[in-house]
């Protein structure tokens, strides 16, 4: 932008000396002021391959407003005080998902924050002209984990329904499957997560170079967004039928990488080539609305430095609030007091299972019994809010993926009666090397509310936090012993153990201090 056309006469690029100096400025300080909103992305970036293009998505973003350096040049600069009220809402926002350690939606916050200092300072012109290189700076936000597990699910119906199809007998629980051959699992690797993120960002961006019609570039857009799906799924079920057909000689370790990349390669060079039958590059771009240059062009200036200041302003009134949301003293805590309820009596440790939930303040491990039956009760306290140490933490989970001794068979929301009520539980069936069966449910309580909807209660826990109310949750989980058919009694034990408990598993809540 500080380096106009020299075609342009010497009033029109004195008309951006000031605005994009300062636009420049800006955006910068806000950089610096959201540093570890910034530096979180750029962790994911350096640690995951799957988000390494995010290193490359502002660049791209710059290349792009440069591709229109001429276009964009003949409309004046004139700040929006519009601009202003979407700043405030991602501040807000940013605000709720940094009191709920939520780092995408921080993440997605911010990068709003910089367009919207960009249509504060620059006016909605140029906002409306620069609207896509603008809009794509989102793909700078490393998000799609959560779906990890939907796109293993369809991997793993894809390759054991295709391997049915082939006439190979398949014995399947959750993303385990064994054939003949040998024994498989599908993995995050196996997700083809990072094909899907690849191929949408470069689909869009190829959409958005090659089409002029917006028909075309969502028509474009839709197809990368499925076919990496599907190709993903075929390139499982080839894998395995090379392993299968080669005796487990081929596709395996490095191979099935290679093979996986390889495939993967030419599904999207087949893409782009077919894509290509309808290119409309040679086309010139569509003109600008008549008038909004003319129309911004003609109005007067207002004073650029105010605006940039109210930006800097009302940015950093989120920052410094949060700041000081962090400085607070954390409220006592006793240690957890869970007494036996019902006739259950404390029991032996009968599983060397342990579920991995980091972060907690307080936690509660006990075993007990009752007619034979024994279940395992584990409570994870989070008095507060803050980051890596959350009550919903993406690193909260049943068994680590690639477990040596553990594997998850299937994990679902089940609808569960406990005291008479209906209601969800997150419920999990294990599978230990040494032949036990675990049935486990897992809960969170909040203020008393149960609930497995992470999203609600990370929202309910940010409000919290940053209302200055209490903000603390308790994770329950329970687990208990099975085998395949025994495993409806495993659930009414279950049921019957959190009917009895619950009432002293509340209590232990009201032990602790208020903020």
């Amino acid at each position: 932008m500080n380096a106009l056309p020299d075609s342009l006469p010497a009033t029109a690029r004195n008309d951006w000396l000031l605005p994009a100096a300062l636009t420049i400025g800006v955006l910068l300080l806000l950089g610096a002021a959201f540093w570890p909103t910034v530096h979180s992305m750029i962790e994911v970036w350096d640690r995951s391959e799957t988000f390494t293009h995010g290193y490359l998505v502002f660049p791209i973003s710059a290349w792009l407003v440069w591709r229109q350096r001429d276009v964009l040049a003949q409309i004046r600069p004139r700040p929006d005080l519009r601009g202003l009220l979407l700043l405030a809402a991602a501040g807000a926002g940013w605000l709720l998902a940094d009191a709920g350690s939520v780092n995408v939606a921080a993440q997605y916050a911010f990068v709003v924050m910089l367009i919207a200092a960009v249509w504060s300072l620059l006016g909605a012109a140029f906002v409306r002209a620069a609207f896509f290189p603008l809009m794509f700076l989102l793909f700078a936000v490393p998000m799609g984990e959560f779906l990890i597990q939907p796109l293993m699910g369809i991997t793993a119906d894809f390759t054991v329904a295709m391997l049915q199809a082939t006439g190979i007998p398949v014995y399947r629980e959750g993303t385990f499957f064994s054939i003949p051959s040998g024994d498989w699992s599908v993995v995050e690797g196996c997700s083809g997560l990072r094909y899907l993120i690849a191929s949408v960002t470069l689909g869009v961006l190829y959409a958005y170079l090659t089409y002029r019609s917006w028909q075309r570039r969502l028509l474009f857009t839709l197809a990368a967004i499925v076919v990496p799906i599907f190709a993903n799924s075929g390139r499982a079920y080839l894998i395995v039928m090379i392993a299968h057909l080669s005796d487990m000689k081929l596709a395996l370790g490095v191979d099935h990488y290679i093979y996986g990349w390889v495939f993967f390669g030419l599904v999207m060079l087949l893409l782009f080539w077919i894509g290509s039958f309808w290119r409309e590059d040679d086309q010139p771009a569509p003109a600008a609305a008549p008038g909004a240059a003319a129309g911004a062009a003609s109005a007067a200036a207002r004073p650029f430095l105010p605006v940039a200041v109210a930006v800097l302003a009302l940015a950093g009134l989120w920052t410094a609030y949060a700041s000081w949301l962090d400085t607070r003293a954390l409220p006592a805590m006793p240690a957890l007091q869970v007494e036996a309820q019902g006739g259950w009596q404390p029991g032996e440790d009968f599983t060397g299972w342990t579920p991995h939930w980091i972060g907690a303040d307080r936690q509660l491990r006990r075993t007990y019994t009752q007619a034979g039956r024994n279940v395992l009760l584990e409570l994870n306290y989070y008095v507060t809010q803050r980051q890596d140490a959350e009550l919903v933490n993406s690193q909260n989970f049943m068994i680590r993926q690639k477990d040596p001794l553990w594997s998850n068979v299937g994990e679902t929301l089940a609808t569960v009666q406990i005291g008479g009520m209906t209601r969800q539980v997150r419920q999990a069936r294990l599978r230990g090397s040494n032949g036990q069966r675990l049935l486990v449910w897992q809960w969170n309580l909040i203020g008393h509310h149960a609930t497995v909807n992470d999203h609600l209660a990370k929202l309910s826990l940010a409000f919290e936090r940053v209302l200055l109310r209490r903000d603390d949750g308790l994770s329950v989980l329970i687990a208990t012993p099975y085998e395949d058919a025994e495993i409806e009694t495993a659930a009414a034990t279950l049921a019957r153990f959190a009917a009895d408990m619950e009432p002293a598993i509340g209590r232990a809540l009201d032990q602790v201090d208020g903020p």
